[in-house]
């Protein structure tokens, strides 16, 4: 089962308020539509609801540090995570694999919400085993980032001038992490 939008956003905290406005005009994402009322006040849309229209962003794409190599020798790089719902943690605890060796979860869970990666849509255990080390670890910090903070932003300190700054970890360009 593949969501791709839902009604109902996270609550910001207010220090990320305004970084996080400040990546979704970055990013081009849409902003909610207000129509503004002679009195002040927004105007209904359509059928009655509020023309305010909230966003959920489900599906990030990252870039793996390796890539994962197919039968055929072609390294797929790119990818794309879906947000996880209770299911997705819930339903790998009853897998043999999983009761067998503990360990095994996060493999079950990462082939669970990875919809995509390079060419390959058809994600399972077997495609996650065959990850390189850095690239599974890469997954697994990504899950925990879109899943419990709900972005791909870090926080980070120039080596050389001790300037902090965020970085977007799922990457894209040819020279973004």
């Amino acid at each position: 089962m593949r969501r791709s939008t839902s009604t109902s956003t996270p609550t910001p905290t207010p220090a990320s308020a305004a970084a996080a406005a400040q990546t979704a005009v970055a990013e081009g994402a849409e902003r909610p539509e207000r129509t503004a009322r002679p009195d002040g006040g927004a105007s209904p849309g359509r059928g009655g609801k509020s023309a305010q229209r909230d966003t959920l962003r489900t599906e990030f794409t990252f870039e793996l540090p390796r890539g994962y190599v197919d039968e055929a020798g072609t390294v797929h790089r790119t990818g794309t995570m879906r947000l996880a719902t209770a299911r997705d943690e819930l339903v790998p605890l009853r897998d043999d694999r999983v009761r067998e060796n503990s360990a095994y979860l996060s493999v079950v869970l990462i082939a669970r919400v990875v919809t995509r990666i390079g060419t390959i849509d058809d994600i399972h255990p077997g495609v996650i085993e065959d990850l390189f080390a850095s690239d599974l670890a890469f997954l697994q910090d990504f899950y925990r980032r879109i899943n419990a903070e709900g972005h791909t932003r870090a926080a980070v300190t120039c080596p050389s001038c001790q300037e902090e700054f965020a970085v977007n970890l799922a990457g894209g360009r040819l020279g973004e992490s």
